[in-house]
Formats: structure tokens, sequence, C-alpha cells
């Protein structure tokens, strides 16, 4: 079996329970960051699970046939959008077409976006990067905290300057003043509460789990990095230039920036080969980013392919100690949005070597005297903090390196992160309002608990959204029915019969249709989010509505007939358009939300029980053909994992039960497989390699961050053939 690992995650990109997918990263304003209940770990991203399950001979084979019946239409019109195109709208436009034959396929149901939902913190508003990809949003120095929590009015207020001050460089300054001006005290301490899962390595070159990229992106800098006002600013590179015809990049380094280790102590010059060294045990891990350079920097493809083991061949190359070029195959207008991710990672050679690390053909990280990654105190350091404490399940502590070369303009020195389970929201609560943390989102607990004590009044705001999108996914080909990690846990209750039954009913477009449209999504989040706010944080597609506008007008065909757009057409309106076209009863796109700035967020577009009931009657006449009866008596058993001893998501996932089973009469039946803590859950599928590991039949613990300003960071990851990382969410590849 192959397994050619050229792929990513959320960095998000980002998981659904206090965690994202990771890489794609996730991203958010810095107030989000406090104010939501997912745990990041989209980008997301890929871990080593050494997991017990072996994939099936035919993986490959049956992989390649579920994907082309459930997905060939959406490959055939995304490969049309990225090879067929003449113009960036062209482009867009075609790639909303593909998006709309991917939500046609239901073998997703975007769930929600990240924040949008009630919090309160200490940390001033905008003082993290605004910027939607990468892992610079968890860049945390500049964050201006305070000894009180912020109050609403405040809040706003700041929102208000900022969107006025935004490029100008000077508001942080004047968050500064304001705060001093309102009687707050700022604090250069900063201490966090999302931390719900141990990074898994602390190697982030060799990884795309959130988990693990969200502290470590604290250890080190890149060549850029973007600002508080989403301006991309010189980091290790001082400057660039391009050349005429795009191809080649030039970086020239900073000189005098230091590696140190955890105990503060040199181990060797940053220098431009530290970024080749970096991006060769990239390639060699395939930790799951190495899809955003396939293609992009010349001679990448044949290295992870095996086609050449020379590195001098592939296009980046120290000139000098401190010139640092990248060669690519063809012209990328968003090649620098990507130097933010833990690809473009610096790595100390001759540390790295010290700590056992090989490169090439003799990379091997499961050798004896393999070191690096191994813990906080086997990695070198040249970003802003150092890890000085690590104890699993309850604290990381990051304190200000003496060494870093801008440590001059840092707020915060002292960061610790709070381990949180989540199963206790009244301890969580207690934790904010004294200070034990420094946000948090208010689930429907803390809700009532904040408005009894009088906090929800004075502090509580409502979080601005991100274009993280989490899901929930189906499983067209399971082969794990218990977890990859421990064949004891969350093991499945149905028999080898009923198993075959959901897997044949699960390839069914129509079967798939009628369980999507009887999610009742808006009643799952009131449980998290509160009846009032529980459609603000609904999201309607996989890409954001409103991430990308076209720049000019294009006409693209749509069902046959030639459809203009207009310059400064949304996304979403295309795709909405392309639904439309198709008769498809879903709404993924309303001109008038995001206060009528247009958006696929803030209404519910998909919850449709009369629709449910006429697909699930066309998938029984379909599936009886093929020797499966649905009815009453003989009902489809889906597995759905849940973990118990988190409330809101255990109150989420029984609402999602009840919606289903009541919309499809009980012909369809949701076991909830017990998870008995979040490491559980995540093992069910978030931290599986592939998809033949993933122990579900329908799964909510993962959603997807954007890598880049381009429709394609999401796209991508659907892809067949081991190149779409969340392709393996569906039990292929």
């Amino acid at each position: 079996m192959k397994k050619k690992k050229i792929c990513a995650a959320l960095l998000a990109g980002t998981m659904l329970f206090t965690s994202v997918t990771g890489c794609g990263q996730t991203s958010a304003a810095p107030e989000d960051e406090l104010a939501t209940e997912e745990v990041t770990a989209g980008t997301e991203e890929s871990g080593d699970t050494n997991g017990e399950i072996a994939a099936p001979a035919s993986y490959d084979e049956d992989s390649s046939k579920i994907y082309d019946a459930a997905l060939g239409e959406f490959y055939d019109t995304y490969m049309q959008a990225k090879n067929q195109s003449n113009t960036i709208s062209e482009r867009y436009a075609k790639m909303a077409v593909s998006e709309a034959k991917l939500l046609e396929a239901c073998v997703i149901l975007p769930s929600e976006c990240k924040g949008a939902g009630y919090a309160i913190s200490r940390v001033a508003p905008h003082t993290a990067t605004p910027i939607l990809w990468g892992n610079d949003e968890s860049r945390w120095h500049q964050y201006l905290v305070t000894t009180d929590p912020i109050a609403k009015e405040d809040i706003a207020a700041m929102r208000e300057k900022y969107n006025e001050l935004k490029g100008t460089g000077t508001y942080e300054d004047w968050a500064k003043s304001y705060l001093e001006e309102k009687g707050y005290t700022l604090k250069d301490s900063y201490n966090y509460n999302l931390y719900t899962s141990d990074p898994t390595t602390w190697d982030v070159l060799s990884t795309s789990q959130a988990a693990d990229t969200e502290p470590l992106v604290n250890t080190y800098d890149g060549l850029m990095e973007y600002d508080i006002e989403g301006e991309q600013q010189p980091a290790l590179a001082e400057s660039y230039s391009v050349s005429d015809d795009g191809l080649t990049y030039t970086f020239k380094i900073r000189q005098g920036v230091e590696w140190v280790d955890s105990q503060g102590r040199k181990v060797a010059d940053v220098v431009a080969d530290d970024f080749v060294a970096g991006m060769q045990h990239a390639l060699d891990c395939q930790g799951g980013l190495e899809y955003l350079v396939d293609g992009v920097i010349d001679g990448v493809t044949e290295y992870i392919s095996g086609e050449i083991t020379d590195f001098s061949k592939v296009g980046i190359k120290a000139v000098d100690d401190y010139t640092l070029e990248y060669t690519l195959t063809e012209p990328c207008s968003y090649f620098t949005s990507m130097l933010g991710y833990g690809l473009f990672a610096p790595l100390s050679r001759t540390y790295y070597t010290s700590q056992g690390g090989k490169f090439g053909t003799e990379f091997n990280s499961s050798a004896s005297d393999y070191n690096y990654g191994k813990s906080p105190d086997s990695i070198a350091y040249c970003g802003p903090y150092l890890i000085t404490n690590y104890t699993s399940k309850n604290t990381i502590v990051f304190k200000a390196n003496d060494t870093y070369w801008n440590k001059d303009n840092i707020n915060i020195h002292t960061i610790t992160w709070v381990y949180e389970d989540q199963s206790d929201d009244q301890k969580s609560y207690n934790n904010l309002i004294t200070g034990v943390v420094d946000g948090a989102g208010l689930t429907t607990t803390m809700l009532e608990m904040a408005k009894q004590d009088g906090n929800f009044d004075k502090y509580a705001y409502i979080s601005s959204s991100d274009a993280t999108t989490y899901a929930s996914f189906y499983n067209l080909n399971r082969n794990a029915f218990a977890n990859m990690n421990d064949s004891t846990a969350a093991v499945s209750e149905k028999t080898d019969e009923e198993n075959k039954r959901t897997t044949t009913a699960m390839q069914n477009v129509h079967f798939r249709r009628a369980i999507t449209f009887a999610t009742d999504r808006p009643s799952m989040l009131a449980h998290k989010k509160g009846e009032d706010l529980k459609l603000n944080a609904l999201r309607n597609s996989y890409t954001p509505g409103n991430f990308v506008t076209l720049p000019e007008d294009v006409t693209i065909d749509i069902n046959g007939t030639a459809t203009d757009f207009a310059a400064g057409t949304q996304y979403g309106a295309i795709v909405q358009a392309q639904i439309d076209a198709d008769g498809f009863p879903a709404k993924v796109y309303d001109p008038t939300a995001n206060n009528g700035e247009g958006g696929s967020d803030g209404f519910d577009g998909w919850y449709n029980p009369e629709e449910a009931v006429k697909e699930l009657d066309t998938a029984i006449s379909e599936l009886a053909e093929e020797g499966v009866t649905i009815d009453e008596e003989h009902p489809i058993y889906i597995d759905f994992p849940n973990p118990s001893n988190v409330e809101v998501f255990n109150n989420m996932h029984h609402t999602y039960k009840q919606s289903i089973e009541a919309a499809l009469g009980g012909k369809v039946i949701i076991n909830l497989v017990d998870c008995k803590d979040a490491d559980e859950w995540y093992y069910t599928g978030y931290y599986a390699d592939y998809g033949y590991q993933g122990n579900y039949d329908t799964y909510d613990v993962s959603g997807w961050g954007p890598d880049y300003g381009d429709p394609a960071t999401y796209l991508d990851t659907y892809l067949p053939d081991y190149s779409g990382y969340m392709t393996k969410n569906l039990g292929i590849f």
C-alpha cells in the first residue's frame, strides 16, 4: 500500500473540542483565542499514532473507487479551475463551482466557525495578528493583558478604534494609552486556558497538528511575521527581493541572532543554511505541511517521491551565511503568505545532528540515538520564548528569551498554559474570574454563572469569528471498530452485518444527504453558545463565503449557461449560484449576512427534515436494489464518538442523536459511543494518519483553517491519493 503523505491540517487548522485541526492553521483575532470552546489542534495535522490497525490489502483500490463515486464531479471541476483558468477571477469562480459539488456530495456537513460566542477576557482585542492563515496568530508576544477583565464597552471602543487605525502602525501604542487612561493595569504575563491536548512532538518541522504547532511557534522566528495590524514585517529576514520572472525569492538573513538551548545557553548562530536544513528535515518527516510547497518549490515533488535524493537539487539554497534563495516551479502570488508556517521554520543543523538527527535516506526518527524533539529540552530556540517547564496534562510555561534579537519589543514575558479537560464548567468559570486564566468562551453553564454574579452585564462580549471551519464527517469506508492506539477504547457494539449495512448506506449520496438535512445544528450549538447566539457561529460552507472576492468581471459556464459575475462578487455568491442551478436545497451564502456585507455564517441553510425524509426514501429505494432493507425494524446504526465527561459536547451529541432519529422516523439510529476522556475521543479519528484508522461512522473532532489567501487552501484538502489532508476523515486514503 502506498502511503504518500503530501498533506496537512488544521493547522488549522484546527478540532471542534477546544481544538482545531490544525494546520490548515486556525486563524483568529486575539480575543477569539480566548473566546471559543474549540481546541485548536487544524490546521490542523498528523502525528505518529503507532496504530495497531492494518490497512486492508485492497485499501488503495477501494479508496480510489469510493472517491471517484462520491467526489468525482468535485475533482473534475476542481482540476478545471486549477488548470484551465486564465485569470484570478476565473480561478476563484470555477473553484466556487467545485465547492458546490463538494457540498452537494454531502461527505461533510460544515458546522461552525471559531468564535462568535460570549466571552470574558483580560486580553485587549487585536493584539495578535488578524491574518486568517499561518501560525502567526499564536504568537502572543504583543498581547496586552490587564489584571482585571476588560469591560465590554471598552472592548467595543477598542475594536472601533482598531478599524480606524489598522495599517498605520499606531494601534498598539494607542491601546496601551487607552487602557491606562481607563484605569487598567497591564501585566507582563498571560495565562492561557485552551490547552486540552499535550503536544505529540516538540519538533515543529515534523508535525501539522495545532496542538503541537501552537506552543512551538513561540520558540522560533520565521523569515517574516504578520503584525497585529495584518502587515507582514521582517523577522529573521531583514529584506527580500523577487526576480523579474517571479521564480526566485532571495532573503537577506538578520545577523547576530543566536540559537540557544532550553537553559538559554548559546549553541549556534542563526544562518541561511538553517532554513535549508529545516526544509529538508520537514520533507524527510512528511509531517503534514509539505503539501504547501509540493509543486511550488522546484524539486520538492521529486524529493518527496524519492525520485531525487540529493537535496541540493531542490530549489532552496544558502548562497552564503546570510543569503537564502528559493526557486519556484512557476510564479506563485501567495508564496510569501506561507512563510509563517512551521514548514518554513529554521533548524540549527549542528544542534539537530548533536541530538542524533540525520537527513535524507539516513533520516530515522525511531533510531535509538535520535533525541531531537522528544522534549522541550531537546530542541534549539531562536524565538521570543523558552519552554522552562512542562508537566503533562498540567502546565506548559514559557519564559522570555534573554538572547532574543527583538526582546525589547515584547509585552509578555511569561506565558502559562493551564490544562483544562472541560469536565467542570464551574471550575473553568471560577478560574476565569479569579485570574488563574485570562479569558474564556462562556458555555451555557458559565453564562448562567456570569449572569448571576453580574459579570455578564459588565464584561461579556461577543467574540469575532474567523476562517476556521469545523464539520461533521462521514466515514465511507470504515475499517476500524476500536481505537488504533488502544483496542479496548471506543469499541463499537455493532455486529459485522450491521457494520456492512452502515458502510453500504454511507456510500449512497442520498443517505448522506438524509443525515445532513436531519441534523439540527442550531439546537446543538445552543448548548455551547447559548440560545440567543446559537446561529452566530453556524457556518454553511467549507470555504467561508467572504474569503475572497473577484478582482475583475468574469463569465463562466454554469450548467451550460454563460453566467456573468462582476468584480467584487464574493466567492460564496458563486457557490450559491451553482447550488441553485443544480436544484440542491441548501443555502450556503446570504448576501444580507455579516451586517449586509454578505457571507456564509450566522444562519442555518441546511436543517430541513422534510427534505431529509425525501432523500432517505430515495436512498431506501436504491439500497434495496443492493440487498439492504431499511425500515423501523431494520434501521441503519451509526456510531458517533461522544466524550461523555465533557458536559457541553455530551449535550450537543445527544441533540444530534435526537434530531436525526426524530426526522428520519427511527430508520436511522445514532449510537453514541462512549469516550471516557478527550484523548480517547481524539484517537477515534483526529490522531489518525490514514482513513482506515478512523473509528467512527460520523464524527466532529476536526476542522480546517486556511494556509494562504486562496480557496485552494481549503479545497486541496479533499484531493485523492493521499494528497488531501482531510480526505482521510472520509475513511479513504
